[in-house]
């Protein structure tokens, strides 16, 4: 199975979500694109829940969203399941955010870029750094491994809800987003995953080679 980093920025670095409800949009459109049969509803009204069989494009094993960016990491379940799947995400929310805020143009900088997990050192951090992106807004410090209190910054990731960081953690948040399982055995137990993180963002050396992912 190949393995990707797959990102994407907003045209000029701007914002692609302004409120809780355009996060819960982006979100919904992860699990409902996430399938070959005709996606519903690309655009204005807001959502429309999915019934019916799905036939997924791809695995989603983690997420993070941010207010101008996104992380996935992905496995395709099917032949050209990601592209498909891109073009349907990227597409789709574009649409839903050009309608709700009267706007015309590109919302994304371009393609996504997909980068492929090759070494182990790679598969075994970026797990990691998708889920530690949003410390950017509370403790940018992490990227040098400077967090002084590793606590307030689990505190901080908790808090953050537009991840699957805690649903990695054992709390349902959007289960139903992610694929949890291939990952377990490298995340182990929550105990073990925090302990890590702790590591990561406390020490210049791990900080370094997981804020070099991108």
């Amino acid at each position: 199975m190949e393995l990707y980093h797959v990102l994407n920025r907003g045209v000029d670095k701007r914002a692609v979500v302004l409120d809780d409800e355009d996060r819960v949009r982006f979100l919904h459109d992860l699990f409902t694109f996430n399938d070959r049969n005709a996606a519903p509803n690309f655009g204005l009204p807001a959502r429309r829940d999915q019934t019916g069989p799905r036939e997924l494009l791809v695995h989603l094993h983690a997420f993070c969203l941010m207010d101008n960016h996104y992380h996935l990491l992905l496995s395709a379940a099917q032949e050209r399941g990601i592209p498909l799947f891109m073009q349907k995400l990227n597409m789709g929310y574009a649409k839903y955010f050009n309608e709700k805020y009267e706007r015309s143009g590109v919302l994304w900088q371009g393609p996504s870029k997909k980068i492929l997990i090759k070494r182990d050192a790679h598969f075994l951090y970026i797990p990691y750094y998708i889920h530690l992106n949003p410390l950017d807004y509370s403790h940018p410090e992490w990227r040098d491994g400077k967090v002084k209190s590793a606590r307030k910054a689990l505190e901080a990731l908790r808090a953050y809800r537009w991840s699957s960081h805690l649903d990695y953690c054992g709390e349902k948040n959007f289960p139903s987003i992610t694929e949890r399982e291939f990952l377990a055995g490298t995340i182990g137990t929550k105990e073990r995953y925090e302990k890590e993180i702790a590591s990561i963002i406390t020490n210049a050396e791990l900080a370094a080679r997981s804020a070099a992912l991108e």
